[in-house]
């Protein structure tokens, strides 16, 4: 080995080293890996910063805006409630769970898919009488094992995908990682849901015994047309168990009733008072077809002395507007002492007016009140939870004396919009699988059409990428390159072969997807794909034979992380709900990662034929 390629193999080990110690983010190590490489002088200073540019870093980047507008538009949410049985059992259930965070993980960033479906696992883990891990591991490895099915499934399917097109063979298309993910994908579940399950240890769930705000108090409207038209309260009621709410009280024309007759019928235009937790909220309303009811009741409008007053189809204009053009968001606010809010209400606040935000429900623990909310008198240490732009949400905060509650994902859903994000994705999907445009263009231009459409807010696009993992990938891609263009990856091949595979093929294909799995077990896997992609062209190079069944080991190893917490989000994301310990993971993972070595070598063999 000459000494560039010395230098360029330290660098890695180095980087590796750095990667699996865990100091420092993974995107400075990548980095600082890439630009030891420029004052090494293994890359030119004007191809350093070329991978910000690539296709494969710009799909990542558009794919993660296009799931933070299905999350938030509450798409996914209306597909997990008709997805998902009511009253199966838990092999029944586990399957449509794991199997639809698998489908989702195929189209859509699979960590959003993982935190997603977390909420549902939890409630289905209490349902089932199960520890919450029992359901989230298997949850977890699930939404994994569907992202290797499609391009866009993860990361390392587009790096992949990438290094093929450097090599001169062209990208690969939409669905050219099916036949096999597919395959490999459906036999992970089946053992997860079947078998697997059993394996995770069953510990209590962590984390959780801190602040809770327990139920909130919130007024819904039935508009025309709502399902709950002409249902009892005792069938709504009915259908709000599964998300742990209750109907506490009905008001009709105006006139509130605190314990009403179960057989009562709903009419349009009846106000449901409701009792739910903040992440329930958005559940509860979709299911029934309900509008929150603000609490602030616009002031008539008296042309003489109030011309600004509006009425009540102005303030509803005002809110459409407010839609259409701003950020509205959904923060939780808690009442400190000494707050100018106590003894107040909502109608005595003007919020609307003043600040052009909303009160929608309040939260006050171990008591429930008697009055309507916009009369309810509020207390220091009540939970707020208001809408409106952030901006004035934050000025209302610090004027009423308030502080907010540590973020957590809030959504109310927009049928209008969740039906757009839907077709958003859909099209862009669409037109990469069938070589419309090239992927990164096409799903470039559903980022534009989100924020158009505004499914994802202009402000919110920025927020929504996952940037450590942009530069991460941005880095290594050019890192990589110097491992090719050196010479390296075409010896560490030749090594390989001559001490490991000896010459055959099929060992050969087998090792590269062992030592990707279990780097991507180590390191993150977008890092791993990098590295292992120039090494897996060699050796296919030095076989004389086709480069995709490698090529396709390493996207199939590098979405494998089942033995760690550290090797994939998803993992790290269960690490605290779960209760885990960083030895639990390797006890499914590990006969999950030899299933899918079984399959995945002989299915490599039939489908990229040597």
């Amino acid at each position: 080995m000459n000494h560039e390629q010395l230098l360029i193999l330290g660098i890695l080990t180095v980087t590796v080293g750095l990667f699996l110690w865990g100091r420092w983010r993974h995107d400075m190590v990548a980095t600082a890996a890439l630009l030891v490489c420029v004052l090494a002088g293994l890359l030119p200073a004007e191809q350093a910063f070329a991978g910000f540019g690539h296709p494969a870093v710009i799909t990542v980047a558009c794919v993660l805006v296009l799931s933070r507008g299905l999350q938030a538009t509450g798409a996914v949410d209306v597909l997990a409630r008709h997805a998902l049985p009511a009253n199966a059992g838990p092999v029944w259930s586990m399957t449509a769970l794991i199997g639809l965070g698998a489908v989702l993980s195929g189209f859509m960033n699979n960590v959003g898919a993982m935190a997603l479906l977390m909420p549902v696992a939890i409630q289905l883990a209490k349902r089932l009488g199960l520890p919450p891990g029992q359901l989230l591991m298997p949850l977890a490895f699930g939404t994994i094992l569907g992202g290797m099915t499609t391009l866009i499934g993860t990361p390392p399917n587009l790096i992949v995908s990438g290094f093929r097109a450097q090599h001169g063979a062209g990208s690969y298309g939409m669905f050219d990682f099916t036949p096999v993910g597919l395959a490999v994908a459906l036999a992970g579940v089946l053992f997860v849901v079947l078998v697997g399950w059993r394996l995770v240890p069953a510990r209590k769930q962590v984390g959780m015994e801190g602040f809770e705000a327990g139920a909130y108090l919130t007024e819904a409207r039935v508009p025309e047309g709502s399902q709950s038209v002409g249902k009892t309260l005792r069938d709504i009621e009915h259908s709000l168990e599964p998300a742990g709410a209750q109907v506490v009280g009905l008001v009709r024309h105006e006139l509130r009733m605190i314990a009403p007759n179960p057989w009562r019928k709903v009419l349009a235009g009846d106000i449901l008072v409701i009792e739910a937790e903040a992440e329930a909220l958005a559940n509860v309303l979709s299911e029934l077809g309900l509008k929150l009811e603000e609490a602030q009741r616009p002031r008539e409008k008296d042309p003489a002395t109030d011309a600004d007053a509006p009425t009540p189809k102005d303030a509803a204009d005002a809110t459409d507007t407010a839609d259409a053009h701003t950020e509205v968001v959904l923060t939780e606010l808690a009442m400190l002492p000494g707050s100018v809010l106590a003894g107040r209400s909502a109608s005595d606040m003007l919020l609307r007016t003043r600040y052009g935000i909303n009160l929608l429900a309040v939260s006050r623990q171990g008591r429930r009140s008697l009055v309507r909310l916009r009369s309810m008198a509020l207390q220091p240490g009540d939970l707020l939870l208001m809408q409106g732009p952030p901006d004035a949400i934050a000025e209302f905060a610090a004027d009423a004396g308030c502080v907010p509650l540590a973020a957590r994902e809030l959504r109310i859903p927009n049928p209008r919009k969740a039906w757009l994000a839907g077709g958003i994705m859909a099209l862009a999907v669409g037109g990469a699988a069938f070589g419309l445009l090239p992927a990164a263009i096409s799903f470039a231009c559903g980022v534009l059409a989100s924020m158009v459409w505004r499914t994802v807010p202009p402000r919110a696009v920025y927020s929504a990428i996952d940037w450590p993992v942009v530069v991460l990938l941005a880095a290594l891609i050019p890192v990589a390159g110097a491992l090719e263009s050196t010479g390296t990856a075409k010896v560490l091949a030749r090594l390989l072969l001559e001490h490991v595979a000896q010459g055959h093929a099929v060992v050969g294909l087998t090792l590269i997807l062992v030592v990707t799995m279990f780097l991507s077990d180590l390191m993150n896997n977008a890092a791993t794909a990098a590295v292992m992609c120039p090494i897996a062209l060699g050796t296919a190079a030095a076989l004389g034979v086709s480069p995709d069944a490698f090529l396709m080991a390493v996207a199939i190893g590098a979405s494998c992380a089942f033995l760690t917490p550290i090797g994939h989000q998803n993992n790290i994301l269960i690490l605290g709900p779960g209760g885990f310990r960083f030895g639990d993971y390797w006890r499914l993972g590990l006969p999950l990662e030899l299933l899918v070595v079984v399959i995945s070598v002989p299915l490599l063999l039939v489908v990229w034929p040597l």
